[in-house]
């Protein structure tokens, strides 16, 4: 299922012209660059500045912060749902594991930018469609495979997974540590021990 064909709306905003596209694929950079280093109030002109235009050229792509953070959201859902694709030839635990860790990082970095969009709104249950077609897969192959418990949902796993990337982790490492608890919870009791 393609980003593309969930939220229109966002990417009908992507230039044409090879210049401007280029001008187009800074901000974004920069914008997550940004919005990483200071949350949802990161100043408009210092990712104008990172990404090497003017603020007139920001605003021409973007017309309001929401429109800056929709398609900074929108890039990312694409690349974690892209990502499953790439992980397709792993065998379905593995699989599975790598795209979860995937979804950590991404939920993780994107919480300023979440909080920002409206949880009702289009762009995010277009975003939250286009999550599940992505991993839902990958969980029923993993389940058909018997690595995973059939007693579980996709659902629960996001719902797991997010409450996880809630809390604050004094390292990355603590973080994976505990993410690795929560994944062999996934597998069906006598794979687990």
């Amino acid at each position: 299922m393609s980003s593309a064909g969930q939220a229109p709306e966002v990417f009908a905003q992507r230039p044409r012209r090879a210049d401007a596209r280029r001008n187009y694929d800074s901000l974004i950079a920069a914008a997550r660059e940004a919005f990483a280093e200071h949350g949802a109030a990161a100043s408009l002109e210092d990712v104008a500045r990172r990404a090497g235009v003017g603020i007139g050229t920001l605003y021409r792509n973007f017309p309001s912060r929401r429109h800056l953070f929709e398609a900074v959201y929108v890039e990312e859902v694409r690349a974690l749902s892209n990502s499953a694709e790439d992980l397709a030839e792993l065998p379905p635990w593995d699989a599975l594991v790598a795209w979860l860790h995937r979804f950590v990082a991404y939920v993780a970095t994107k919480r300023a930018l979440a909080e920002q969009l409206l949880h009702d709104s289009e762009i995010f249950q277009s975003c939250r469609t286009e999550i599940y077609a992505a991993g839902e897969p990958l969980m029923r192959r993993a389940q058909a495979a018997r690595v995973v418990r059939d007693d579980i949902g996709f659902d629960d796993v996001v719902r797991l997974i997010s409450g996880l990337t809630m809390a604050q982790f004094p390292s990355p490492e603590q973080r994976d540590r505990v993410l690795g608890v929560a994944l062999d919870g996934l597998r069906p009791p006598a794979a687990s021990h």
